[in-house]
């Protein structure tokens, strides 16, 4: 066992050189279904009785405590106070949760219920992660809002970064490979589809502090694999963005954007030319 004494050593030593206070990426996904469940209990866990709900709250905001302790040094608040605010959040965050799951059944005919959505939509656990992670990273807290962002990318496949503004009614459909950047805008009643990019143009990191990714104003439709660069792009409200669009400038309002495609009839088909297919 004596080599195991020796690597111990060795990364005890590292580790000392190069500490790292992180909070548990287990206890962030922990804290994403605790978060989930309080918000929208399922019918076991449902209670009318105000000391259960009072429970359920206090089980939250103790998991929070915990994700901060490892970074408290990093914090502009104590702990207390950070939770506290976060926790005062949750009526309003839940209202604009309550928003977002009736756009999608409002809009998407294989929805048939609300609770359906709630439960088992992506799109909808992948805002219900982004709207709890923002209210973390509007109040300057490090590293947890990125785990608890990339625990929702990691089960749905759609990455929203929480320093994104997202306002009400927001539908994402199907959602894998969404990709919302840190500075985009979102306004309400936006409409996307699987695969759409909201990104950057440049990835330099003198631009960090900077708008790097666009603006999609109200009524906005985007469909699958719409790639939108760059934060002076503006997407016009009650505008259509077609499917494979690649847009790097501006849109104006009511606009249609869609590839033109050309399909052309063969005549006299040489038999010898034809791929015969057999599978």
């Amino acid at each position: 066992m004596n080599y195991l004494s020796k690597v111990m050593e060795e990364l005890q030593a590292s580790r000392e050189i190069n500490e790292l206070d992180l909070p548990s990426r287990d206890l962030s996904q922990k804290f994403v279904e605790e978060a989930m469940n309080t918000l929208f209990p399922i019918s076991a866990r449902r209670s009318k009785s105000h000391c259960a709900q009072e429970a359920l709250l206090v089980q939250l905001e103790t998991h929070l405590k915990l994700l901060l302790l490892p970074i408290k040094e990093k914090l502009n608040e104590s702990i207390d106070d950070l939770s506290k605010q976060f926790m005062i959040t949750l009526p309003r965050v839940y209202k604009e949760l309550l928003l977002d799951a009736q756009a999608i059944q409002d809009f998407d005919p294989a929805a048939r219920t609300l609770g359906e959505v709630i439960v088992s939509y992506p799109g909808f656990f992948a805002i219900m992660v982004y709207r709890l992670s923002h209210e973390l990273h509007k109040a300057g807290i490090p590293i947890i809002p990125r785990l608890m962002s990339e625990y929702a990318h990691s089960k749905t496949g759609i990455d929203i970064h929480p320093g994104a503004q997202i306002g009400k009614s927001f539908f994402i459909d199907h959602g894998t490979g969404v990709v919302i950047g840190e500075t985009a805008i979102i306004k309400n009643n936006v409409k996307i589809y699987q695969g759409v990019t909201l990104g950057a143009l440049q990835v330099k990191k003198s631009l960090a502090k900077k708008k790097r990714h666009p603006t999609v104003e109200d009524n906005v439709i985007i469909y699958s694999s719409a790639t939108i660069l760059g934060g002076d792009t503006i997407i016009g409200k009650n505008s259509i963005i077609g499917g494979n669009v690649w847009l790097t400038s501006s849109v104006d309002s009511n606009s249609l954007v869609y590839h033109t495609h050309k399909i052309k009839v063969r005549s006299n088909i040489d038999e010898s030319n034809i791929i015969d297919f057999q599978i």
